[in-house]
């Protein structure tokens, strides 16, 4: 191979680097309008008036718009239960209210606040236990009304937006006759992805359709919700992608994209614009949830795990979104990486007067796998066992099963990735200095690859040079910039740079899935050989008409087509396209792809909406942490990866993507938190107080790449940007409860926290 596994250039690193890339936040078309929205002060109560006349009156003021002036509608990605505004009541601080469009930004938010309106504020449902009681208000009295997406219900209930609960029957006798029974509590906050763009869009409405100018993850997705929010067919829709300014999920849903397309009708089709301002993005993020886990175990004195019982609370903020899908995380991760007898879980999606949340990088995993690791650490510890060396005796191999009863073919994918740790960084022979606040911790992860069907046309330009038309669009991993490139002309015989990309386009491109998951390089990479196949095919079809010689007999070398063995009978593909498009058949090719369903037990659960692992992927990470007892600071000084990728397409990409995702979730772990005061207020409203970490910050992160030979992927290529994310909240836990003797069972680890347990014994 030429090109896989090589470090090619990114087609857009040179026009990001030196400013020319035109993010959504700058495009601009001519007699644009400025979009503005009002947004709840309050998390819970009944919205009694909302009067637009004095803002519709003001000079400049082109629309302003509320629940009463478009359709009444619910929207959602898993559940149709949100308004495009606030109608009789509104369910968290940012909520949308009301919306005017103007000449200006400045005369869109003097109207905004010219807008009179009436809200009679209650206490908010914050608690995620509570919010699960008899007596707790409810958030969505008609909830039962509600549209499943699937078409089908799926256990809720109240405020309980979703739950998945899994019970094999006698796992309360295996705890009564138990030698030990080791319980925790973990809890952790929601954290923003932080993107360096926020969202905004540009929306017009012409000619019966809506046209939305987005940087988006799911052109598809979004245009979906429109087409939801305004009642009109999907093709009524057309979503335009622009480069992404960062997402890590935050851009997978809606945002202002609907509220714009709604202004700009009412404004008589004049395209309107809607940027989110830094705080407004923040506050109204939908966010990583916060959550909270009981998990305990019961073990005899070998260390085996006779069974274990999960419970786990999510906050699903006041709309679900994609939300419902991510009840099942509790079930996938309470029983994983090690083997488990018998296993009940039991995870709630709980409706609270908050923000959102959503299907953050990694989605639940970050925070399900610093449970279950500080849990086998606390098991280990009871047994006076080694840590390293329980994980390893207990841990899965290949024909063991998930708890869906999903068999794993490549388990012990685990094993090597401890070993290949320890031929970076010894566990054996370095015992524990007990008069320094130094620890360590290790842990594994598997995960899945994002399965939604993939596709892209491919057109051999006249210069010889290859255009791809695709749904798919790059979320900052390279998979699109530099991966599908490199596939297609390692597939082709040319150079990578001769490979573009166009940006989606729904009216153009056929349906794609998004970039999430770690999906693109793996699912789209698959349509990218169809489809470059189909255009070779073509090309030396054409190619050997002109030669006068069998198409067997020619290849592609360098750009070029040749006959085997002899290079006087040679003919580039600039000649070949001319031929084929004055010939009046232009030579494409077309491609789609989608992994395959996994066998699993579908009676293993009861409202299991995510049910299976597609194409596992095997992960271990290696953390050291030094400890400051004066100020609790914790210290990260070694972070050692060792990741299961497949093969290898684009090598720069890959070390970018484990880095990047390491430094994200030690933010995670250790920095950045989203509380809320009693009134449902955000507490870190600003970057300033969410505290995202520094470049000093984060250590060098090592890692190591287990290359294998996988049937699922292009030239064996495995989805690698979202897996780093998940472990590092496990390993530092672990680190940190290692140095100071004591336990860490929340997440982010405050210095706070550090001292409460060095004085406590516990937090």
């Amino acid at each position: 191979m030429s090109h896989i596994g090589s470090a090619a250039i990114r087609s857009d690193a040179w026009s990001k680097v030196n400013g020319e890339t035109v993010y959504t936040y700058d495009y601009k078309e001519a007699g644009m309008l400025y979009g503005v929205l009002l947004r709840s002060p309050y998390a819970a109560g009944k919205l009694v008036r909302c009067d637009l006349t004095k803002a519709r009156a003001m000079p400049g003021v082109r629309a302003a718009i509320a629940a009463p002036d478009v359709p009444r509608t619910l929207a959602g990605w898993s559940i149709r239960d949100t308004p495009l505004f606030a109608r009789e009541r509104v369910r968290y601080v940012g909520e949308p209210i009301a919306a005017v469009a103007a000449d200006s930004l400045a005369k869109a938010f003097a109207a905004a606040e010219a807008i009179m309106f009436e809200i009679d504020s209650e206490t908010p449902v914050l608690d995620l236990e509570a919010a699960c009681q008899p007596e707790a208000p409810v958030l969505h009295p008609d909830w039962k009304d509600y549209i499943p997406a699937a078409g089908s219900d799926f256990p809720r209930k109240g405020n309980i937006a979703a739950e998945c609960f899994a019970d094999p029957g006698g796992i309360d006798e295996i705890f009564a006759s138990a030698p030990y029974v080791i319980e925790d509590e973990f809890t952790s906050q929601r954290q923003y992805q932080a993107y360096l763009e926020p969202k905004s869009a540009i929306a017009s409405y012409r000619d019966g359709r809506y046209t939305v100018h987005t940087g988006h993850q799911f052109p598809f997705n979004v245009r979906d919700r429109i087409a939801q929010f305004l009642d009109v067919p999907t093709t009524n829709v057309r979503v335009i992608g622009h480069a992404i300014g960062g997402g890590f999920g935050g851009k997978l849903d809606y945002s202002v994209e609907p509220h714009a397309a709604a202004l700009s009708k009412a404004a008589g089709g004049r395209a309107v614009k809607i940027s989110n301002r830094r705080v407004e993005d923040l506050i109204t993020a939908n966010c990583r949830e916060s959550t909270l886990v009981r998990m305990r175990s019961a073990v005899d004195a070998e260390g085996n795990i006779l069974a274990r019982d999960v419970e786990a609370y999510m906050d699903n903020g006041a709309y679900t979104g994609e939300m419902s899908y991510m009840a099942s995380f509790p079930f996938h991760c309470g029983a994983i990486n090690y083997r488990v007898d018998k296993f009940r879980a039991n995870g709630k999606l709980v409706y609270t007067n908050t923000p959102p949340t959503g299907a953050m990088r990694g989605v639940s995993g970050p925070a399900m796998y610093a449970a279950l690791e500080s849990h086998m650490d606390h098991i280990a510890a009871e047994l006076n066992l080694d840590r390293r060396a329980y994980r390893l005796d207990h841990l899965f191999n290949n024909g063991d099963s998930l708890p869906n009863g999903q068999q794993l073919d490549n388990a012990e994918l685990l094993q090597r990735g401890f070993e290949e740790i320890e031929k970076i960084v010894p566990w054996q022979g370095r015992p524990k200095v007990p008069e320094t606040l130094k620890g360590r911790g290790i842990s594994a992860a598997i995960w899945l690859v994002n399965s939604l069907p993939g596709s892209l046309s491919l057109k051999l330009e006249e210069d010889g040079t290859v255009s791809i038309i695709t749904g798919a669009n790059d979320n900052g991993s390279g998979a699109l910039a530099a991966g599908i490139p490199q596939i297609v002309a390692e597939t082709l015989g040319i150079r990578p740079e001769q490979v573009r990309v166009t940006d989606p386009d729904t009216d153009i491109a056929a349906w794609d899935g998004g970039s999430q998951g770690g999906r693109t390089t793996q699912v789209v990479g698959l349509a990218a050989i169809q489809g470059a196949k189909e255009l070779r095919a073509k090309a030396l079809q054409t190619a050997a008409q002109l030669l006068q010689v069998d198409a067997e007999s020619l290849d592609i070398i360098d750009g070029g087509i040749c006959v085997h063995g002899d290079t006087e009978m040679r003919m580039t593909l600039s000649e070949v396209a001319i031929a084929a498009t004055f010939g009046g058949e232009p030579i494409q090719g077309n491609g789609g792809a989608a992994l395959p369903a996994v066998p699993y037990n579908p009676g293993c659960a009861n409202g299991l909406l995510f049910p299976f692992f597609t194409s596992p992927t095997y992960h271990v990470h290696y953390a050291e942490v030094e400890v400051n007892p004066i100020t609790g600071n914790v210290t990260v000084t070694r972070y050692v990866v060792a990741q299961d990728v497949g093969r290898v397409i684009n090598r720069a990409c890959v070390a970018g993507q484990i880095q990047g995702a390491v430094a994200q979730s030690i933010g995670y772990t250790l920095y950045e938190s989203m509380r809320f005061a009693e009134d449902g207020k955000i507490i870190e409203d600003n970057l300033q107080f969410y505290r995202l970490p520094l470049a000093v910050d984060i250590p060098k992160v090592e890692y190591t790449v287990m290359e294998t030979d996988n049937e699922e992927g292009p030239f064996g290529a495995k989805g690698s940007g979202e897996a780093p994310v998940l472990l590092p909240p496990a390993v530092i836990a672990c680190a940190v409860a290692d140095a100071i003797g004591k336990p860490i069972n929340k997440i982010p680890i405050t210095p706070e926290d550090v001292l409460a347990a060095l004085d406590s014994g516990k937090i």
